[in-house]
């Protein structure tokens, strides 16, 4: 071993650019810091904190997939270890919310929202399987949550009109609930049952004919709720606060309120896999990313670096799609979806 030293672990191990990673390491030779390095790929990362055993660094845009990590020390270098860095899918969007997996083709759909108020010609894009970016529609203003019905049905909300539109298979977006306030996530239940969040503080339940009524009332958010159901058939939310240590919600059949997990920065888009592990868009002890909580609320760890995060969605095939506040990325992360979020 030379004055490089030996990376011992990368934490996480999946990563977006501009994320931060903690690598692990022993008898990395810091006395010189100018002629230290972290090279990710052939890419020179910026390093946040150094020492022999520890060193912060931030993800430099470099090529997708698995790439080697290694320290250098002046001329020398160590063996590398591995990441997992994302594909970039689309940029040039402004999601607010999750995006979501056609059950039926796996496409995954993502809003361009906008300011409120602003008008956009596409509004709703589909990226495919092989990743190949379309329009899609641009008939819902200021659209935000979208979720799959058990028919296969796509709902958008509209938190300009506070309205859920239809979108039908002739990319027409027609109106199926009104009055839901500033409408932002959207889920359904294990019965089929619509849910949307109103970021004031109420999550409505609307019926199969878009009848709504107030269901359950929870703080209000800054941006949005977001909302998912578990395997215990409750829902989930998260609403980001003027607080640094905000709280998921799990709300019961019965509406029902209690405090899930505390103790996230501005948690928003959420996922559930079929372990019942929840996926959050958050903060952690400083760090952002996206954050695993266990299904009994008690252990949360960051599992992607990275940073500006809005949402994710997991497919059927093990893939994670995240979305920043201007792109969407994809992840070959093997965590399978419940098929119940949204």
């Amino acid at each position: 071993m030379g004055n490089a030293g030996k990376i011992l672990s990368i934490d996480p191990l999946y990563a977006i650019a501009g994320g931060e990673i903690v690598i692990d390491c022993v008898g990395f030779d810091t006395r010189d810091p100018q002629g230290c390095a972290v090279l990710v790929g052939d890419v020179p990362a910026q390093i946040v904190a150094i020492g022999p055993r520890r060193v912060l660094a931030v993800v430099p845009e470099t090529t997708s997939g698995e790439v080697e990590v290694r320290l250098r020390s002046g001329e020398e270098l160590s063996e590398p270890a591995r990441l997992i860095v994302a594909r970039k899918l689309a940029g040039d969007l402004h999601p607010v919310a999750n995006p979501a997996f056609d059950p039926d083709d796996g496409a995954l759909f993502v809003t361009r929202s906008g300011s409120r108020g602003e008008e956009l010609p596409v509004t709703l894009f589909r990226i495919d399987l092989s990743g190949e970016v379309s329009e899609y529609s641009g008939d819902i203003p200021n659209p935000t949550g979208i979720a799959f019905g058990q028919d296969g049905e796509m709902f958008v909300t509209s938190r300009l009109e506070g309205v859920v539109y239809k979108v039908t298979p002739f990319k027409e977006a027609v109106a199926f609930a009104r009055n839901l306030g500033v409408a932002t996530g959207i889920a359904f239940d294990p019965e089929g049952v619509m849910y949307v969040g109103d970021r004031t503080g109420t999550i409505f339940k609307v019926n199969g004919i878009g009848e709504e009524r107030a269901w359950a009332q929870i703080e209000p958010s800054v941006s949005a709720f977001h909302l998912a159901f578990g395997p215990d058939e409750a829902l989930y939310v998260s609403g980001p606060t003027v607080t640094s240590f905000d709280c998921i919600w799990r709300i019961d059949s019965d509406g029902n309120t209690d405090i899930f997990f505390k103790g996230l920065g501005r948690p928003q888009g959420l996922a559930f896999d079929r372990e019942g592990n929840l996926y959050v868009a958050a903060s952690l002890r400083g760090r952002r990313g996206i954050v695993r909580i266990s299904p009994d609320g008690q252990d949360a760890t960051v599992v992607v670096a990275g940073v500006n995060l809005i949402g994710l969605a997991l497919s059927s095939a093990g893939e994670m799609a995240v979305v920043s506040i201007d792109s969407v990325y994809s992840l070959p992360m093997q965590i399978k979806s419940t098929l119940l979020t949204g």
